[in-house]
């Protein structure tokens, strides 16, 4: 199985991460180890998971199924809300369910400030790093108040932060503030989710009519441009194969400013700053 030629982000640790790889969020778990299986036989090397996908097993199944070598791989899980008091009996037991001794990024999922209890997350998250047993560390979902606490009180700069970004909900000013502070982006829903017009906006169409895209793969291509990761989700390997036949082409600088001009500043998930699930 080769790997796909996909390009690498250098985080502020240091370490790099490939700039496209494949997300199993609503993805069953009768279904993900199938799924990452073809991900991994198409050449992503690139799996984005979390504890509360309930999937981190069959991640782990097809990873040892696969036959690739562990350093050829890049794996995230993330720390559920619930479990923020004690983050590292939960990451132990999402390396359990994956059956890997190491990840490669562990996040905090969400800030849930009504709780108040991210900070102390981040600071297990710092410890686990420590041990080596997490390469990279970040963070999800969080707005530029939740980062600064954690700047502020730890001195520690997240290396990721995996925020809804998309060209409806294009978050400039978190992205700038993530920016000046080295802390790269990750886009969830990068397609808005399928939730939106996105595909027939006018700017989308025509960048695709001119490069022999589909309108999906020019909003993937304008994510790359950007110099956001992506991890688009889906269920079929020809869709698979789409998503990464992105590397052929550049968005012009019109095309690009065009697609900038589509914010509409509009989320179709939950708002980091009131969502308090546990």
């Amino acid at each position: 199985m080769t790997a796909l030629p996909i390009p690498n982000i250098t985080m502020n640790d240091g370490k790099q991460i490939p700039q496209l790889g494949l997300g199993v969020f609503l993805v069953e778990p009768g279904e993900t180890e199938r799924i990452v299986t073809e991900a991994l036989e198409v050449g992503y090397r690139h799996i984005d998971t979390a504890r509360i996908y309930d999937n981190e097993a069959e991640v782990g199944a097809a990873i040892a199924k696969s036959g690739i070598p562990r350093e050829e791989l890049f794996i995230t899980t993330k720390l559920w809300n619930s479990d923020q008091e004690d983050p590292h009996g939960a990451f132990n037991a999402s390396m359990d369910r994956l059956g890997l001794e190491t990840v490669d990024l562990y996040l905090v999922h969400w800030p849930i400030p009504e709780f108040g209890t991210a900070l102390g997350a981040w600071k297990g998250l710092i410890e686990i790093a420590e041990t080596g047993r997490a390469t990279s560390i970040g963070v999800s979902n969080f707005e530029i108040p939740h980062l600064q606490q954690l700047l502020d009180e730890t001195g520690v700069v997240p290396a990721i932060n995996q925020i809804e970004l998309h060209p409806l909900n294009q978050r400039r000013a978190l992205r700038e503030f993530c920016r000046e502070h080295g802390i790269a982006i990750e886009a969830w829903g990068p397609l808005a989710q399928g939730k939106s017009d996105l595909f027939e906006r006018p700017e989308i169409v025509a960048a695709a009519a001119t490069h022999g895209k589909s309108p999906a793969q020019v909003i993937l291509r304008w994510h790359l441009q950007h110099d956001t990761i992506i991890f688009p989700k889906t269920t079929r390997r020809e869709r698979m194969i789409e998503n990464a036949d992105i590397l052929d082409f550049d968005l012009s600088a019109a095309e690009m400013a065009a697609i900038d001009g589509l914010d509409e500043q509009h989320n179709f998930g939950p708002d980091p700053s009131t969502f308090n699930r546990r």
